[in-house]
């Protein structure tokens, strides 16, 4: 016997049905109902699935050090959408952004050249989008760097990519364990092993 998830929508609701070419980033400001953090790829929405605690804990950690770290210039962003394109519009987990990118506290996205940095921390059902279809698509788009974060024994694990401008893809430039130290795109360093650290 199973149980029932009860649901908070009757037999009368009407799911969004999309047009024919597919929704366009600028309907995500403008569907009804959507559910939080949804977002659109290659003009489909992808709905976000309930958030694991490790997953909850490296967001909070990522953007706590790098909001703290960030010079002046930066703005860190968490959980924020960036329209690629007409059809794409993915809402990485942590973002650094130029500060002249913010126009005022109703925007709902950025562009992907205000955009610096791109964070994904890999869920069980964002494992190809995050390690595929995401990365190459921030990279198409001129994001120059990439940072892909994995669980490892309950620790963050960074891997850490450039964008090479003459390919529009990514190079790895390192996996990091514990600690996340690097230059670019300015100088972070960031204890990994303080995921479960409240202070």
């Amino acid at each position: 016997m199973s149980a029932v998830r009860e649901s908070e929508w009757d037999d009368d609701y009407q799911w969004p049905r999309p047009p024919q070419d597919g929704w366009t980033a600028d309907d995500l400001d403008r569907l009804p109902n959507l559910p939080p953090h949804t977002e659109l790829i290659d003009g489909s929405l992808v709905l976000m699935s309930p958030q694991t605690t490790f997953h909850m804990r490296t967001i909070r950690l990522l953007d706590n050090s790098l909001f703290e770290q960030a010079p002046d210039e930066f703005e860190v962003y968490r959980e924020f959408t960036v329209t690629l394109g007409k059809r794409n519009r993915p809402e990485p987990d942590v973002l650094v952004a130029r500060t002249g990118a913010d126009t005022g506290p109703k925007r709902t996205r950025l562009l992907p050249e205000e955009v610096i940095l791109a964070v994904e921390v890999v869920s069980e059902d964002s494992v190809d989008r995050d390690r595929e279809t995401k990365p190459r698509k921030y990279a198409a788009a001129g994001i120059a760097h990439f940072w892909r974060v994995e669980e490892n024994d309950g620790l963050p694990v960074v891997y850490v990519y450039e964008l090479d401008p003459a390919t529009t893809s990514y190079v790895p430039m390192g996996i990091f364990h514990n600690r996340l130290k690097l230059t670019v795109p300015f100088p972070v360093d960031i204890d990994l092993t303080a995921v479960d650290r409240r202070r």
